[in-house]
Protein backbone atom coordinates (compact mmCIF):
# COMPACT_ATOMS: atom_id res chain seq x y z
CA UNK A 1 0.00 0.00 0.00
CA UNK A 2 1.42 3.38 -1.03
CA UNK A 3 1.71 6.12 1.59
CA UNK A 4 -0.92 8.34 -0.03
CA UNK A 5 -3.49 5.54 0.00
CA UNK A 6 -3.71 5.63 3.81
CA UNK A 7 -7.26 6.26 5.14
CA UNK A 8 -6.46 9.62 6.77
CA UNK A 9 -5.71 11.04 3.33
CA UNK A 10 -9.12 10.15 1.90
CA UNK A 11 -11.78 10.70 4.56
CA UNK A 12 -12.58 13.31 7.20
CA UNK A 13 -13.33 10.90 10.03
CA UNK A 14 -10.02 9.08 9.62
CA UNK A 15 -8.21 12.41 9.16
CA UNK A 16 -9.51 13.80 12.46
CA UNK A 17 -8.72 10.55 14.28
CA UNK A 18 -5.16 10.66 12.92
CA UNK A 19 -4.60 14.28 13.94
CA UNK A 20 -6.13 13.68 17.38
CA UNK A 21 -3.68 10.82 18.01
CA UNK A 22 -0.76 13.08 17.14
CA UNK A 23 -1.90 16.21 19.00
CA UNK A 24 -3.83 14.78 21.94
CA UNK A 25 -2.26 11.35 22.25
CA UNK A 26 -5.68 9.76 22.86
CA UNK A 27 -6.82 12.23 25.55
CA UNK A 28 -8.89 15.19 24.27
CA UNK A 29 -8.18 18.54 25.93
CA UNK A 30 -10.65 21.43 25.85
CA UNK A 31 -8.89 24.46 24.35
CA UNK A 32 -11.36 26.80 26.08
CA UNK A 33 -11.00 25.76 29.74
CA UNK A 34 -8.28 23.08 29.70
CA UNK A 35 -10.69 20.40 30.93
CA UNK A 36 -9.97 16.73 30.21
CA UNK A 37 -12.38 14.68 32.33
CA UNK A 38 -15.87 15.45 31.03
CA UNK A 39 -15.38 15.50 27.28
CA UNK A 40 -17.70 13.66 24.95
CA UNK A 41 -17.46 13.14 21.22
CA UNK A 42 -20.32 14.47 19.12
CA UNK A 43 -21.43 12.04 16.43
CA UNK A 44 -20.95 13.55 12.99
CA UNK A 45 -24.03 14.04 10.82
CA UNK A 46 -23.40 15.88 7.53
CA UNK A 47 -27.14 16.10 6.83
CA UNK A 48 -27.62 18.12 10.03
CA UNK A 49 -24.34 19.99 9.44
CA UNK A 50 -22.69 18.40 12.48
CA UNK A 51 -18.98 18.40 11.69
CA UNK A 52 -16.52 15.54 11.93
CA UNK A 53 -14.13 15.64 14.88
CA UNK A 54 -16.46 17.69 17.09
CA UNK A 55 -16.20 17.33 20.89
CA UNK A 56 -18.14 18.88 23.76
CA UNK A 57 -16.68 19.85 27.11
CA UNK A 58 -18.90 19.08 30.11
CA UNK A 59 -17.15 21.71 32.25
CA UNK A 60 -17.48 24.84 30.09
CA UNK A 61 -20.24 23.47 27.79
CA UNK A 62 -18.37 24.58 24.67
CA UNK A 63 -17.69 22.61 21.53
CA UNK A 64 -14.33 22.25 19.80
CA UNK A 65 -12.22 20.22 17.40
CA UNK A 66 -8.52 19.39 17.45
CA UNK A 67 -7.94 22.23 14.96
CA UNK A 68 -8.72 24.93 17.54
CA UNK A 69 -5.56 26.79 18.58
CA UNK A 70 -3.53 25.56 15.60
CA UNK A 71 -2.57 26.85 12.17
CA UNK A 72 -5.50 24.83 10.81
CA UNK A 73 -8.08 26.79 12.83
CA UNK A 74 -10.82 28.24 10.59
CA UNK A 75 -9.37 26.35 7.62
CA UNK A 76 -12.15 25.82 5.09
CA UNK A 77 -10.43 22.97 3.26
CA UNK A 78 -11.20 19.36 4.19
CA UNK A 79 -8.70 18.14 6.77
CA UNK A 80 -7.79 15.04 4.76
CA UNK A 81 -6.55 17.27 1.93
CA UNK A 82 -4.47 19.32 4.37
CA UNK A 83 -2.88 16.09 5.65
CA UNK A 84 -2.08 15.09 2.08
CA UNK A 85 -0.42 18.47 1.58
CA UNK A 86 1.68 18.07 4.73
CA UNK A 87 2.91 14.68 3.53
CA UNK A 88 3.71 15.97 0.04
CA UNK A 89 5.63 19.00 1.36
CA UNK A 90 7.63 17.05 3.94
CA UNK A 91 8.51 14.19 1.57
CA UNK A 92 9.66 16.42 -1.31
CA UNK A 93 13.35 17.25 -0.92
CA UNK A 94 13.10 20.65 -2.59
CA UNK A 95 9.44 21.41 -1.90
CA UNK A 96 6.28 21.49 -3.98
CA UNK A 97 4.87 24.58 -5.68
CA UNK A 98 1.42 26.01 -5.00
CA UNK A 99 0.48 25.39 -8.64
CA UNK A 100 1.45 21.72 -8.35
CA UNK A 101 -0.43 21.39 -5.06
CA UNK A 102 -3.55 23.01 -6.49
CA UNK A 103 -3.54 20.52 -9.38
CA UNK A 104 -2.80 17.49 -7.18
CA UNK A 105 -5.38 18.24 -4.48
CA UNK A 106 -7.91 19.78 -6.90
CA UNK A 107 -8.24 22.99 -4.87
CA UNK A 108 -7.88 26.61 -5.95
CA UNK A 109 -4.42 28.12 -6.38
CA UNK A 110 -5.16 30.69 -3.65
CA UNK A 111 -6.11 27.91 -1.21
CA UNK A 112 -2.98 25.93 -2.10
CA UNK A 113 -0.74 28.99 -1.62
CA UNK A 114 -2.24 29.78 1.79
CA UNK A 115 -2.16 26.13 2.87
CA UNK A 116 1.56 25.95 2.05
CA UNK A 117 2.20 28.97 4.25
CA UNK A 118 0.22 27.36 7.07
CA UNK A 119 2.43 24.28 6.79
CA UNK A 120 5.61 26.38 6.71
CA UNK A 121 4.45 28.15 9.86
CA UNK A 122 4.00 24.74 11.51
CA UNK A 123 7.54 23.80 10.48
CA UNK A 124 9.01 26.85 12.21
CA UNK A 125 10.21 25.45 15.54
CA UNK A 126 11.83 28.50 17.18
CA UNK A 127 14.56 26.37 18.78
CA UNK A 128 16.86 28.55 20.89
CA UNK A 129 19.21 25.82 22.14
CA UNK A 130 22.81 26.94 21.76
CA UNK A 131 24.71 25.10 19.04
CA UNK A 132 28.21 23.63 19.32
CA UNK A 133 27.98 22.23 22.84
CA UNK A 134 30.84 20.16 24.32
CA UNK A 135 33.39 21.88 22.13
CA UNK A 136 31.58 21.05 18.90
CA UNK A 137 32.06 22.68 15.53
CA UNK A 138 29.61 25.14 14.01
CA UNK A 139 29.87 26.32 10.41
CA UNK A 140 28.58 29.82 9.65
CA UNK A 141 27.92 31.44 6.29
CA UNK A 142 25.65 33.96 4.58
CA UNK A 143 24.11 34.00 1.13
CA UNK A 144 22.06 36.25 -1.13
CA UNK A 145 18.87 35.41 -2.95
CA UNK A 146 16.13 37.09 -4.95
CA UNK A 147 15.59 40.84 -4.98
CA UNK A 148 14.23 43.24 -2.40
CA UNK A 149 10.92 44.82 -3.34
CA UNK A 150 11.24 48.28 -4.86
CA UNK A 151 14.99 48.06 -5.42
CA UNK A 152 16.55 48.21 -8.85
CA UNK A 153 19.06 45.55 -9.79
CA UNK A 154 22.57 46.69 -8.91
CA UNK A 155 26.04 45.29 -9.05
CA UNK A 156 27.18 43.08 -6.18
CA UNK A 157 24.49 42.11 -3.65
CA UNK A 158 22.93 45.31 -2.28
CA UNK A 159 19.56 44.72 -3.95
CA UNK A 160 19.29 41.08 -2.82
CA UNK A 161 17.74 39.49 0.27
CA UNK A 162 20.27 38.14 2.74
CA UNK A 163 20.26 34.94 4.78
CA UNK A 164 22.51 33.71 7.60
CA UNK A 165 22.88 29.97 8.27
CA UNK A 166 24.58 27.99 11.02
CA UNK A 167 25.15 24.23 10.86
CA UNK A 168 26.21 22.16 13.86
CA UNK A 169 28.45 19.35 12.60
CA UNK A 170 27.86 17.12 15.62
CA UNK A 171 24.06 17.21 15.57
CA UNK A 172 23.81 17.70 11.80
CA UNK A 173 21.18 20.40 12.28
CA UNK A 174 20.89 23.83 10.68
CA UNK A 175 19.48 27.17 11.80
CA UNK A 176 18.68 30.01 9.42
CA UNK A 177 17.50 33.60 9.64
CA UNK A 178 16.86 36.62 7.42
CA UNK A 179 19.34 39.46 7.99
CA UNK A 180 19.43 43.10 6.91
CA UNK A 181 23.08 43.20 5.88
CA UNK A 182 26.34 41.26 6.16
CA UNK A 183 28.24 43.70 8.36
CA UNK A 184 30.12 42.46 11.42
CA UNK A 185 27.79 44.42 13.76
CA UNK A 186 24.86 42.44 12.33
CA UNK A 187 26.44 38.99 11.97
CA UNK A 188 28.44 38.61 15.19
CA UNK A 189 25.59 39.29 17.70
CA UNK A 190 23.51 36.61 15.95
CA UNK A 191 26.37 34.10 16.01
CA UNK A 192 27.09 34.85 19.67
CA UNK A 193 23.38 34.45 20.56
CA UNK A 194 23.16 31.01 18.91
CA UNK A 195 26.50 29.31 19.60
CA UNK A 196 28.18 28.06 22.78
CA UNK A 197 31.39 29.89 23.74
CA UNK A 198 33.28 26.58 23.87
CA UNK A 199 32.52 25.85 20.22
CA UNK A 200 34.85 26.00 17.22
CA UNK A 201 33.58 28.37 14.51
CA UNK A 202 34.25 27.73 10.82
CA UNK A 203 33.70 30.49 8.24
CA UNK A 204 35.01 31.69 4.91
CA UNK A 205 37.26 34.74 4.75
CA UNK A 206 34.45 37.30 5.09
CA UNK A 207 35.60 40.21 7.27
CA UNK A 208 32.31 40.18 9.18
CA UNK A 209 33.62 37.22 11.21
CA UNK A 210 37.12 38.59 11.83
CA UNK A 211 36.58 38.88 15.60
CA UNK A 212 34.99 35.42 16.07
CA UNK A 213 38.15 34.08 17.71
CA UNK A 214 37.64 36.51 20.61
CA UNK A 215 34.30 34.96 21.54
CA UNK A 216 34.75 31.25 20.81
CA UNK A 217 37.28 28.52 21.53
CA UNK A 218 38.64 28.61 17.97
CA UNK A 219 37.95 30.21 14.62
CA UNK A 220 38.97 28.48 11.40
CA UNK A 221 38.74 30.16 8.00
CA UNK A 222 39.28 29.29 4.34
CA UNK A 223 39.73 31.76 1.50
CA UNK A 224 37.24 31.00 -1.27
CA UNK A 225 38.64 33.93 -3.23
CA UNK A 226 41.95 32.06 -3.52
CA UNK A 227 40.21 28.80 -4.38
CA UNK A 228 40.73 27.33 -0.90
CA UNK A 229 37.75 25.32 0.34
CA UNK A 230 39.53 23.01 2.81
CA UNK A 231 42.58 23.82 4.90
CA UNK A 232 45.23 21.36 3.72
CA UNK A 233 47.02 21.33 7.10
CA UNK A 234 43.84 20.78 9.12
CA UNK A 235 41.07 19.30 6.98
CA UNK A 236 38.45 19.95 9.68
CA UNK A 237 38.69 23.64 8.80
CA UNK A 238 36.08 24.27 6.11
CA UNK A 239 32.52 25.52 5.67
CA UNK A 240 31.47 22.98 3.05
CA UNK A 241 28.55 21.61 5.11
CA UNK A 242 26.76 24.93 5.31
CA UNK A 243 27.57 25.57 1.65
CA UNK A 244 25.88 22.26 0.86
CA UNK A 245 22.83 23.35 2.83
CA UNK A 246 22.63 26.56 0.81
CA UNK A 247 22.89 24.61 -2.44
CA UNK A 248 19.74 22.60 -1.55
CA UNK A 249 17.94 25.78 -0.49
CA UNK A 250 18.82 27.70 -3.65
CA UNK A 251 18.02 24.85 -6.04
CA UNK A 252 14.59 24.59 -4.45
CA UNK A 253 13.93 28.32 -4.35
CA UNK A 254 14.99 28.86 -7.96
CA UNK A 255 13.70 25.61 -9.42
CA UNK A 256 10.45 25.10 -7.51
CA UNK A 257 9.28 28.42 -6.09
CA UNK A 258 11.13 30.86 -8.39
CA UNK A 259 9.75 33.98 -6.67
CA UNK A 260 9.62 34.87 -2.97
CA UNK A 261 8.64 38.14 -1.30
CA UNK A 262 10.86 39.36 1.52
CA UNK A 263 7.90 39.26 3.95
CA UNK A 264 7.58 35.49 3.36
CA UNK A 265 11.26 34.51 3.19
CA UNK A 266 11.46 33.45 6.85
CA UNK A 267 8.77 30.80 6.25
CA UNK A 268 10.54 29.40 3.20
CA UNK A 269 13.68 29.20 5.33
CA UNK A 270 11.69 27.34 7.99
CA UNK A 271 10.56 24.81 5.38
CA UNK A 272 14.07 23.97 4.17
CA UNK A 273 15.48 24.04 7.68
CA UNK A 274 12.78 21.61 8.84
CA UNK A 275 13.43 19.10 6.07
CA UNK A 276 17.19 19.34 6.60
CA UNK A 277 16.85 18.78 10.35
CA UNK A 278 14.48 15.84 9.80
CA UNK A 279 16.33 14.18 6.92
CA UNK A 280 16.96 10.45 6.45
CA UNK A 281 20.60 10.71 7.57
CA UNK A 282 19.39 11.78 11.01
CA UNK A 283 16.98 8.83 11.20
CA UNK A 284 13.73 10.34 9.93
CA UNK A 285 11.55 8.93 7.15
CA UNK A 286 8.67 10.57 5.27
CA UNK A 287 6.09 9.51 7.87
CA UNK A 288 8.24 10.84 10.72
CA UNK A 289 8.63 14.20 8.99
CA UNK A 290 4.91 14.53 8.37
CA UNK A 291 4.17 13.68 12.02
CA UNK A 292 6.72 16.18 13.31
CA UNK A 293 5.28 18.90 11.08
CA UNK A 294 1.77 18.19 12.42
CA UNK A 295 3.03 18.42 16.00
CA UNK A 296 4.23 21.89 15.13
CA UNK A 297 0.76 23.22 14.30
CA UNK A 298 -0.15 23.71 17.98
CA UNK A 299 -0.14 27.20 19.46
CA UNK A 300 0.19 28.96 16.11
CA UNK A 301 -2.32 30.85 14.01
CA UNK A 302 -1.95 32.25 10.55
CA UNK A 303 -4.55 34.36 8.75
CA UNK A 304 -4.39 35.55 5.17
CA UNK A 305 -3.26 38.93 6.48
CA UNK A 306 -0.49 37.56 8.70
CA UNK A 307 0.26 35.57 11.89
CA UNK A 308 -1.82 36.00 15.03
CA UNK A 309 -1.46 34.70 18.56
CA UNK A 310 -3.52 31.57 19.27
CA UNK A 311 -6.08 31.88 22.04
Amino acid sequence: MSALSRPEFHGEEAAFSHLERIIWGGQPVCPHCGGMDRITKVKANPEKRIRYGLHRCGDCKKQFTVKIGTVFEHMRLPLHKALQAVYLVTSSKKGISAHQLHRTLEITYKSAWFLLHRIREAMRDGDTTLMGGNGGTVEVDETFIGKKKGMEKRRAFHHKMKVLALVDRETGKARTMVIDDVKAETLMPLVIANVEREARIMTDGHSGYRDAGKFFAAHGTTSHGRGEYVNLEDRTIHSNTVEGYFSIFKRGMKGIYQHCGEQHLHRYLAEYEFRYNNRAKLGFNDTDRAGNALRGIVGKRLTYGGPVTAN
